[in-house]
């Protein structure tokens, strides 16, 4: 049996990769639309493990929120619409991610939102507090990084308030540790076939 001979694709196509890709989706009955590219996050759609923590969060009108590591701005942007008296924060070291969630939170009139790039908190001003904080953990930046989202987490939360991480199911027990050691306690909100959210609230 021959092996499929590669194609190259043409110029037209080539181009067509460059330009921006548009999609629309509702989230949490709020409609939005999404600029993103190649290279970010689940460029085409919204990833299971977002729609998965967004499904099972509960939001406050005047909640001052953090999306951490928030690729084109899924999870900021729903916070900001669920929190339209709140501010919300976008933060994510991939420069390009920032100025898609900078676009995405523009074209979507999101007035309430600021975007920055952050390698993890290090941007964020220490004396800044949230209700909530959320993120998509990414699975492969190991341990260090995590034990470094949660303690940072936990400064920048006020009494009370909580942080939401959507994790593939491999990383659920360890979630569930360091959450303890870290806030003293963890609530799995809920778990799915490949994602878990979870959260800690810092009291």
């Amino acid at each position: 049996m021959s092996e499929k001979k590669f194609v190259a694709p043409d110029a037209a196509t080539v181009a067509r990769w460059r330009q921006d890709i548009v999609f629309t989706e509702s989230v949490r009955g709020c409609e939005f639309t999404f600029h993103t590219t190649w290279g970010i996050f689940s460029p085409r759609a919204i990833d299971e493990g977002s729609r998965l923590l967004l499904d099972h969060l509960d939001v406050n009108p005047t909640d001052d929120c953090m999306d951490v590591g928030c690729g084109y701005g899924v999870l900021g942007m729903t916070l900001a619409k669920l929190a339209p008296q709140g501010r919300t924060l976008l933060i994510d070291k991939d420069f390009v991610a920032v100025d898609y969630a900078q676009k995405n939170c523009t074209l979507n009139r999101l007035g309430n939102t600021e975007v920055i790039l952050s390698n993890g908190f290090n941007q964020v001003p220490k004396d800044r507090k949230f209700d909530l904080i959320v993120s998509n953990l990414p699975a492969k930046v190991g341990n260090e990084q995590h034990y470094l989202y949660l303690f940072d987490a936990h400064a920048h939360l006020k009494p009370g308030g909580r942080f939401v991480v959507v994790t593939i199911n491999g990383l659920r027990e360890f979630i569930a540790r360091t959450f303890k050691e870290v806030f003293g306690n963890y609530d799995k909100l809920k778990q799915g076939k490949t994602y878990t959210v979870a959260q800690a609230i810092r009291e």
